[in-house]
């Protein structure tokens, strides 16, 4: 089990950019691949974007495919969300989270962080 704390969310206009950070204090962070997740009000928690382990394979959703770009520093044990581009949809609470897989189903139970909000305005 690894706990994660997540950071960097705000309140951006729309076009503009953020960079959400997922942190933890254990080494076993360098065992597991990130997942990034979000949670708009009243919405299910969707996939975002995932990192390996070692941080070569990377996996987006479609609706971020091309604006957000995720990369973890293993020496620092923190992983990064940097969102370009943002949009209105883009509204929700970001979740970190670890697992051996990567994808929409990945998440050991207890692993989830607390959550940064990110709010875009139009």
């Amino acid at each position: 089990q690894v706990q994660l704390t997540e950071s960097g969310g705000g309140l951006v206009q729309a076009g503009g950019s953020l960079r959400l950070s997922c942190a933890s204090s254990e080494t076993t962070f360098r065992d597991y691949s990130i997942g990034w997740f979000r949670q708009a009000p009243g919405k299910e928690r969707d996939f975002v974007a995932a990192v390996s382990w070692t941080g070569v394979n990377k996996y987006y959703a479609d609706s971020v495919n091309g604006r957000f770009t995720i990369s973890r520093n293993n020496v620092k044990m923190t992983v990064y969300l940097q969102m370009n581009r943002l949009k209105p949809d883009d509204t929700g609470v970001y979740y970190c989270t670890a697992d051996q897989k990567m994808g929409a189903t990945m998440g050991i139970e207890g692993s989830w962080g607390p959550g940064t909000q990110v709010t875009v305005s139009s």
